[in-house]
């Protein structure tokens, strides 16, 4: 091991290399302040050829690694287990290459999500994945977990934003596939190898964004509902008043809402009265105006199918960050309710109710003092699950159980955007088959025979042979 340590040291030299005392918790700490292993080894590289060199030379040793951006995942897919060191990319923030007339962005991986976002607005387009932890979140994070977030019922998840992916395999070959284009049908879209599997095939160094128009108007509201039929109905009414400029459907039950205000202390609830559910309808469009009265007529027409009990339309800046603010602090709310057991699952939109009446039913037979506390992207059929009170830490197979395999039967995945990580692993066969995972098991064996890239996340840590 001393060996290897001179070698990555050599590579790296004093800035890029932290041993001991100089490795700080916050490379071993999940977002929630979940501890992992302190690893021996924290590497900072600033290039893909120190990220080449660095696996290169662990590939030889048989070292397994942990890449880290912004460690804002949820699953625990980045925090190191015994015997792993951590490849961060954090020095490897920058935007390289920025292409108006193309309408896309090359940056390195460890890019900021607000940063790329303020970059493409300063030329009068956007970046359009956006999501609460967008100040600390890395784009090779977003990458590795195919981040959805805030607007995928219109701009789609992160799969849909990237045109080209560099990635650096476990025995440190360079994978250059940053292009440009849209349309590019020579073979295998290699990219898609690398969205969406945590890091377990290879580790994304660069990116080609893609980028869109900025919207020249925004319109936001939140609605008042009495129940959950009201709620998809508002959803389908929305899509076919406001079409295309349609960018954000969010649903909150009122256990969520209201757990809200004691993180937002000093806020002010935007509607008066008190309802089952709270939906926060925004679109984007070409004029504030415009879009203002683009939604004043389809509420109105809301009102009128008696979709709706309530509703506000912000009408500042200011108003529309307050209203927006009620989602964005979702983490702060499951902090806060702790000790939680939380899930992040994708439902059909017609199974939601169902689902739902079930799992109270399933749960209150084990655990009668249990609250269920709801919210989500209910637009592309995201929901996030809080369950707490009355339970134990001990308690968390059973409910697990109860949870994915619910999910399970009413064809839904366990996860919808935060990834498996070492959380989910036992329960990826509630959402896939067993040929779906003998296909992945034999990409991961192919592509990283020592089994040294995040090893553990997805399966088990020791993958044998399909």
């Amino acid at each position: 091991m001393s060996e290897l340590f001179d070698t990555l040291q050599g590579i790296l030299g004093p800035k890029g290399f932290l041993a001991g005392d100089d490795i700080g918790a916050r490379y071993y700490t999940d977002a929630v302040g979940l501890l992992g292993a302190k690893p021996a080894l924290v590497l900072r590289p600033i290039d893909t050829f120190e990220v080449s060199k660095i696996m290169s030379a662990c590939h030889e040793a048989g070292q397994p690694v942990t890449t880290q951006g912004g460690i804002t995942g949820l699953v625990q897919g980045a925090i190191p287990e015994e015997g792993e060191i951590v490849l961060s990319l954090e020095r490897m923030n920058k935007i390289e290459e920025f292409d108006a007339l193309g309408a896309n962005m090359t940056v390195q991986a460890g890019a900021i999500l607000q940063t790329v976002q303020e970059t493409a607005e300063q030329q009068d387009l956007t970046f359009p994945l956006d999501l609460g932890a967008r100040g600390s979140c890395t784009i090779g994070g977003n990458i590795s977990t195919n981040a959805g977030g805030n607007r995928v019922i219109r701009y789609g998840m992160t799969r849909d934003l990237i045109l080209g992916i560099e990635a650096v395999l476990a025995d440190g070959t360079i994978i250059n596939g940053l292009h440009k284009l849209v349309k590019n049908n020579t073979g295998y879209d290699l990219k898609h190898l690398f969205v969406g599997s945590e890091g377990t095939l290879g580790i994304v160094t660069r990116a080609v964004l893609k980028l869109f128009p900025l919207p020249k108007g925004r319109s936001v509201s939140l609605c008042g509902l009495k129940d959950f039929k009201s709620v998809t109905a508002l959803l389908h009414h929305t899509k076919s008043a406001l079409g295309p400029s349609l960018s954000a459907f969010e649903v909150m039950w009122q256990n969520y809402y209201e757990a809200t205000f004691n993180i937002l202390t000093e806020a002010q609830h935007p509607v008066e009265a008190r309802y089952p559910f709270y939906v926060l309808v925004e679109s984007m469009g070409t004029d504030n105006d415009k879009d203002r009265e683009a939604m004043e007529e389809a509420l109105g027409g809301a009102f009128e199918a008696n979709l709706i009990e309530d509703a506000i339309i912000a009408k500042s800046e200011s108003e529309i960050e307050k209203i927006w603010e009620l989602r964005d602090v979702s983490l702060d709310v499951a902090i806060s309710l702790s000790p939680i057991h939380a899930y992040d699952i994708s439902l059909p939109i017609g199974e939601m109710e169902s689902f739902f009446s079930q799992l109270d039913v399933d749960l209150a037979a084990q655990w009668p003092k249990h609250k269920l506390v709801v919210f989500g992207h209910l637009g592309d059929g995201n929901l996030h699950i809080i369950i707490n009170d009355g339970m134990a830490e001990s308690d968390k197979p059973g409910i697990n159980n109860c949870v994915y395999g619910l999910t399970g039967k009413h064809q839904g995945s366990i996860s919808a955007e935060h990834g498996i990580g070492l959380q989910k692993r036992a329960y990826l066969s509630k959402s896939r088959s067993a040929e779906e995972i003998t296909l992945m098991k034999l990409l991961k064996n192919t592509m990283d025979r020592k089994n040294i890239l995040n090893p553990g996340r997805i399966f088990e840590s020791s993958v044998e042979s399909p």
